[in-house]
């Protein structure tokens, strides 16, 4: 384009006292795609967010694929097989465990606990460690455990829940059946709670902790056990992997993966970062429309200027270059500030929200109920470009009818 173009289009820019509502019209059309674009790149943010502490969080305590007992008799651990898995490249880890099911008395109260897990020292360093203040403090806790043989990790919810503190002696009832499957009298435990866990979510209100080798022998088991757990480098490998490794086990048992069990939140996750991006693409999209009725009604404004410059020599594609210049000034500006805008509110999202829940005196969101405590906020820069080429793309495309509409005025019907 020639320097003649830009100067006309930078001139058209200029408001006047004739064409004040235009430049109102302009101005809402900038300020409608700024917003557009800041909330666009924000609100993906809070998804990447979201998806990030799944996998850093809920995935590091939830299995990514176990195969365990289909009755409380458990199974022999295959030496051959669990090699086989190791050598995978998918694997990271393969634990040998027990689980249980049970419920806890404490005087009076009754507390079902869906998860009473059996573990050793490696495993409560993958699982815990880093949501337990840390690896010194947990193992010191799970030292604490290991030194009491009917010790007892509880979830903090549970503990807060039903009053209890460390140091108090709670009764564990597990379930048993007899070969019949006619339930018979459950197995009874007192166990000393030494401390508590905390994962965050609901989970803390299901979870129990105790030494493997103590639950094996609550559960009458010597050399079996009820659980095969595989971490993967990748948990989103889970899926496949434990069904091509669950066919061939050698042994009756049940397979699951966390899709099973939790993948309904990365579902959710990935739903509404869908309807979040067509949603918002839509408002920019009309916001975009202010740029064309400004531009429809600039050309009306201009025709004689229009008609003057084509007497003149200026070309159709002169005069369609203008307008579309001029339409996406407006729509690169708004690009700009949206975008500049959204990443700092992405950046800065935590400090806010804190700031906010300091002045209201209460939580947004609950570590209690929901897997992480706070509004999380992770800015992933092909998300911006994304979102900045799209507001460019559109405000572009918004200029082609009103710049048509200039290039094809016949100067004759408009010298008056």
């Amino acid at each position: 384009m020639s320097s003649f173009v830009f100067e006309i289009a930078k001139r058209l820019r200029q408001p006047s006292k004739q064409d004040a509502y235009i430049s109102f019209v302009s101005a809402s059309s900038t300020a409608g795609i700024g917003l557009g674009c800041a909330v666009l790149i924000l609100l993906l943010s809070v998804m990447n967010g979201f998806e990030h502490e799944l996998r850093t969080t809920l995935l590091k305590v939830v299995p990514h694929a176990e195969i365990f007992s289909i009755d409380n008799r458990g199974f022999y651990p295959d030496p051959d097989f669990v090699d086989v898995l190791l050598k995978d490249a998918r694997v990271d880890k393969v634990f040998l465990l027990n689980k249980a099911s049970g419920l806890l008395q404490v005087g009076t109260k009754m507390k079902i606990v869906p998860s009473i897990v059996g573990i050793d020292g490696d495993y409560f360093a993958h699982k815990f460690a880093k949501t337990n203040g840390g690896d010194k403090q947990s193992l010191s806790l799970f030292a604490q455990l290991d030194a009491i043989e009917n010790g007892v990790l509880l979830g903090k919810t549970i503990m807060a829940e039903q009053n209890i503190s460390v140091g108090d002696q709670v009764q564990l009832l597990l379930p048993s059946a007899t070969g019949d499957l006619n339930f018979a009298a459950p197995k009874s435990a007192w166990l000393e709670v030494v401390g508590e866990v905390s994962v965050g979510g609901e989970l803390d209100n299901q979870l129990a902790a105790v030494n493997n080798r103590y639950l094996a022998t609550l559960l009458g088991f010597t050399d079996k056990i009820t659980h095969i757990e595989i971490k993967l480098k990748d948990p989103f490998d889970a899926y496949s992997l434990v069904r091509e490794y669950g066919f061939d086990f050698p042994q009756a048992a049940y397979m699951s993966d966390w899709t099973r069990t939790n993948g309904h939140l990365y579902q959710d996750i990935q739903l509404i970062r869908t309807v979040i991006y067509i949603v918002l693409a839509l408002v920019i999209a009309v916001a975009c429309f202010n740029i064309v009725s400004a531009l429809v009604m600039s050309v009306k404004e201009k025709s004689k200027e229009i008609a003057i410059l084509k007497t003149i020599g200026a070309t159709n594609g002169n005069i369609a270059s203008i307008f579309i210049l001029k339409g996406l000034y407006h729509g690169l500006k708004g690009a700009f500030i949206g975008t500049v805008l959204g990443v700092l509110l992405a950046l800065f999202l935590t400090d806010i929200i804190g700031f906010i829940e300091m002045l209201i005196g209460s939580e947004l969101m609950s570590g209690d109920i929901y897997f992480t405590g706070s509004i999380p906020s992770k800015l992933d820069w092909f998300d911006v470009v994304v979102t900045a080429t799209l507001v460019i793309v559109i405000s572009t495309l918004a200029t082609f009818y009103p710049a048509k509409q200039a290039a094809n005025l016949e100067p004759a019907a408009n010298l008056h």
